[in-house]
């Protein structure tokens, strides 16, 4: 929940490109091993895209639910955390709902099918909201002037 003396700004577009691009190597980097484990090395030379019966389980499933879940409870994935971004409910500021976390996964699906372009729409949307954020009513949030504090040394005063 935001406090009053939180101010926030909309998160651009490559911030968030970069907060994915963490988020899916932490994904393959649990995923992979347990699929390796599973399977072998056969497992990664199919063309299949669903080959065995874990397989949905690993790949799909449960990066779903820890993405949902991450969202529900910390506002954020760990590549939105690592950028200090917040994905909040665009009318309230507040956590998202169960639904409106399922909603924006499910969403995003939507954003991507036609060339990606509901993904590269919050390059150019006022408020930095992909098609997914907008039928989720979610919105992704920085805080505003994360600078730290101005050094003075007092000699050079």
């Amino acid at each position: 929940m935001q406090t009053q003396a939180e101010i926030f700004e909309y998160a651009g577009f490559w911030v968030r490109v970069a907060a994915t691009l963490i988020d899916t190597l932490l994904i393959m980097l649990i995923t992979l091993p347990l699929l390796w484990s599973i399977y072998g090395a056969d497992y990664f030379e199919s063309t299949a895209i669903l080959n065995r019966s874990a397989d949905f389980i690993i790949s799909w499933l449960m990066p779903a639910v820890g993405v949902i879940v991450f969202w529900m409870v910390k506002q954020a994935t760990p590549g939105k955390m690592a950028l200090s971004l917040r994905v909040l409910d665009a009318d309230t500021g507040n956590s998202l709902s169960a639904g409106q976390s399922v909603g924006r996964y499910l969403a995003y699906f939507v954003s991507m099918l036609p060339l990606f372009i509901g993904i590269i729409w919050v390059a150019f949307d006022k408020k930095k909201q992909g098609w997914h954020d907008k039928l989720a009513g979610t919105v992704v949030v920085r805080a505003k002037n994360r600078a730290p504090e101005k050094v003075q040394f007092p000699s050079a005063l």
